[in-house]
């Protein structure tokens, strides 16, 4: 079954992404982990594919972002990378890999370019990590900022409630994404912020901005996989669509084959040598 844009069967690049934008064409892009599941995004048409540090929630059960390593991400970018023919692969730089210094940033994001072969990588903050940024890019490698609510600071807010609501907090976020955009940044993402806000900063760049509950006025969006299958239950917050039930989908199945083990059913006479 062909997706959407699966009939451009082009690379996407950067460049197409603010081509994209130009255009007024909305950009999709997904979360993946693991090579089958990037196999089947990246063949439905998805035109980016973030290897988030949400894998740490997702993959490993941690309450958090933070525990995840750089190794660990270096992993699922090195098996989504090898499941992907289309789609831009973002790779998340994790939790302390380019908050200490921009040495260890570069350092860092040189190691998950060269191991897992992704396209670029995404990190979160403004003016705290400009420097980052900017030695990132001057080292060849694309960069997605993220602003707003910014997981890997969750202890710092000490809560997951939408970010820029008051006035000060929303003229920086924007100061910070003109920031991001003039340091050479090809997209942002704006995670959990109003509408109206995202809508100004989609507006005022020339460059992609992503939403995650951040409105419809932006020029793209991206959902966490699993919550959008519908393999999650737990996690409903109000922007997320679920596009299937697979949570009920893959235990009665499960739940199908446990019986046919326990009646002798499976494996039957065609299902043997």
């Amino acid at each position: 079954m062909s997706g959407y844009l699966s009939g451009d069967t082009r690379k996407v690049t950067t460049h197409r992404l603010v081509e994209m934008k130009q255009r007024g064409e909305k950009i999709s892009m997904l979360t993946a982990y693991d090579y089958t599941t990037a196999q089947i995004v990246d063949g439905a048409g998805v035109d980016v594919i973030l290897v988030g540090d949400s894998a740490s929630n997702v993959m490993a059960g941690n309450v958090t972002t933070l525990p995840i390593t750089l190794d660990q991400m270096i992993y699922h970018g090195k098996s989504v990378v090898r499941g992907v023919k289309r789609a831009l692969v973002v790779v998340d730089l994790p939790f302390g890999t380019y908050q200490t210094s921009a040495y260890e940033a570069v350092t860092n994001a040189i190691q998950v370019m060269k191991i897992t072969h992704a396209d670029a990588l995404k990190l979160e903050g403004g003016e705290e990590v400009i420097d980052a940024v900017k030695k990132i890019i001057a080292a060849g490698i694309p960069i997605m900022g993220h602003l707003g609510l910014m997981p890997q600071s969750i202890n710092k807010y000490g809560t997951y409630t939408v970010r820029a609501k008051g006035e000060e907090e929303a003229e920086k976020l924007v100061r910070d994404a003109h920031l991001l955009e003039e340091a050479g940044c090809f997209a942002i993402v704006l995670e959990k912020i109003p509408a109206v806000l995202a809508q100004r900063v989609a507006r005022e760049l020339t460059i992609p901005v992503i939403g995650i509950g951040a409105g419809g006025y932006v020029d793209g969006q991206v959902l966490v996989v699993s919550d959008m299958l519908g393999m999650t239950h737990g996690f409903s917050p109000r922007f997320l669509r679920r596009y299937a039930d697979l949570h009920t989908v893959m235990t009665g199945a499960i739940g199908q084959y446990v019986e046919d083990v326990k009646k002798g059913d499976f494996p039957n006479e065609n299902e043997q040598y």
